[in-house]
């Protein structure tokens, strides 16, 4: 159902403003899969934002991959088509769920967008995004590896999902400041699709086929798993230089056993408290922060157990 905008709504639309009328009901989170114990803690946070109040009610939905980008988009149009309040999204593709996100604008639905950034093109239908600055983390887990394994040899690359925006940014800066500040010669980016198995089989081959290999990235929770994995099974675990990225139990049993010289590790929990209670704020009239900053943390072995690292991992 097509709401009605008032005329002061409109404009501050069309300006970029983060104020809507205030309304109560459902704010539908809606994730890249809820199949990932990262996107699992995003839900955390975006519970533990609705308690304590009744005016909304929270639905938490994504596919059954990453990959599958229609599916995604399917969920959007269907809580719209069911006049949600709001909606918090986490897209799979910068282009695919533009559409999507402008027919909710036409609707007079906020939307706040986190973790992965939107096409240009979708600038103005959105009030707000929160995420990592993926790429101030790529160039600080690139600063890590070269410290790591110095200036010369060779660094492999286990990226997820090609033209996502989160990994534009961590694997793109990553890459840049590798070739800006080093001689290291870069294998891959290799694509594991968010698969933990398919990360796995990669990464053996890349081990496999490259002896001489002295570090090696996996840039999301299930690729860096496959990653470790397959570092442990191959017997090289310890004597490449590896880092991940997110934070679940796997991960971090990797950085206590020496498998991982370290993991970066999103605010995923502040994504989902921060992402509703953004909507809230919009939905209450309220002006809110175009972009806000979720943060990341090299977690190591050194500091896995103090404050700053258990507040993110999960």
């Amino acid at each position: 159902m097509k709401k009605t905008l008032a005329p002061a709504l409109v404009a501050g639309l069309l300006a970029g403003a983060a104020a809507v009328s205030a309304q109560a009901g459902e704010i539908a989170v809606i994730v890249k899969t809820t199949s990932s114990n990262f996107w699992q803690n995003v839900n955390k946070g975006a519970q533990a934002a609705i308690e304590g109040q009744s005016e909304h009610t929270l639905s938490f939905d994504g596919p059954a991959s990453e990959s599958a980008i229609a599916d995604q988009v399917n969920l959007v149009e269907n809580a719209i088509n069911r006049g949600v309040s709001g909606i918090v999204l986490a897209p799979s593709d910068p282009e695919a769920l533009a559409p999507a996100v402008k027919r909710a604008y036409e609707n007079a639905i906020p939307v706040v967008i986190i973790d992965s950034a939107l096409a240009d093109s979708a600038q103005g239908t959105y009030q707000a995004f929160l995420a990592t600055d993926n790429c101030a983390a790529g160039e600080e887990v690139a600063k890590m590896m070269i410290d790591e394994v110095g200036t010369e040899g060779k660094v492999a690359i286990m990226s997820y999902v090609a033209g996502v925006g989160s990994e534009i940014g961590r694997v793109g800066c990553f890459t840049d400041y590798i070739r800006a500040n080093s001689k290291l010669d870069i294998v891959g980016p290799y694509y594991s699709q968010s698969q933990m198995a398919l990360a796995l089989n990669q990464t053996t081959d890349v081990l496999a086929a490259n002896g001489d290999l002295k570090g090696i990235f996996g840039a999301n929770e299930p690729t860096a798993v496959g990653m470790g994995r397959a570092l442990v099974q191959s017997g090289k675990a310890g004597e490449i230089a590896a880092i991940g990225f997110d934070g679940n139990g796997d991960l971090q049993q990797f950085v206590r056993d020496g498998t991982l010289k370290a993991t970066a590790v999103q605010g995923s929990f502040q994504m989902g408290e921060e992402g509703v209670k953004t909507v809230m704020e919009i939905l209450a009239g309220n002006k809110v922060a175009p972009k806000i900053d979720t943060g990341v943390v090299l977690v190591t072995p050194d500091n896995i157990d103090d404050p700053v690292a258990q507040n993110v991992l999960y």
